[in-house]
């Protein structure tokens, strides 16, 4: 003799939405996690005006072997390329804002971003066709192996170590860190010459 088991309407709606609720799980968009709240990770005030902050961040790129794409008054980009194995290669790419503060332009805050690209070595097998009166063209296997970069991840730093270490160097380059300041900022050397110091000391 056979049993029937029936359910009660309140656990057969429960199963039913916990099966929906299981086919439909999704992950989180990225964009969720942008909460665009008061953070100094990307930002950092400095008391110059603002091309001297930027040119202080061009020298801090420079001495870390980091080349310059351009650098206009308040912008510098620079990137560097990294080799950790010898079938990845990594870039990292900064882009830096410099923005016054006030009309005066006494102060100013920096806006940077860096950029992390990763790309993969891809072999890609070449076989060679050989071209026949009767038979047409015929491919036989033979040939060349070509390698390739393929960027496989793309991501902007969030570090904040990483920005801090940037800024801290900034600091040194404007002679904030108690250092030696830069001369100005064109093309001249960063740091004094020794004659120059001599004469400041007499």
């Amino acid at each position: 003799m056979s049993r029937m088991f029936r359910l009660s309407p309140a656990l057969l709606l429960a199963l039913l939405a916990g099966t929906v609720a299981g086919c439909s799980t999704t992950k989180p968009n990225v964009y969720q996690g942008e909460e665009f709240s008061d953070t100094s990770t990307f930002s950092h005030d400095f008391a110059t005006s603002s091309s001297a902050t930027c040119e202080a961040a061009r020298r801090t790129l420079l001495s870390q072997g980091y080349i310059i794409k351009q650098a206009k008054g308040a912008l510098v980009d620079g990137h560097k390329h990294f080799q950790p194995d010898p079938d990845t290669h990594v870039e990292i790419e900064f882009h830096v804002v410099c923005a016054p503060n006030g009309k005066d332009d006494k102060s100013s805050t920096l806006f940077v971003s860096a950029t992390q690209d990763r790309y993969a070595l891809k072999k890609t097998n070449n076989s060679a066709s050989v071209g026949l009166s009767v038979l047409g063209s015929v491919s036989l296997p033979i040939g060349s192996t070509s390698d390739s970069l393929v960027k496989v991840a793309s991501e902007t730093i969030p570090a904040g170590l990483f920005y801090d270490r940037f800024f801290g160097l900034i600091e040194h380059y404007l002679g904030l860190d108690g250092g030696l300041p830069v001369v100005d900022f064109d093309d001249k050397p960063a740091l004094p010459t020794k004659a120059a110091a001599k004469a400041e000391q007499e």
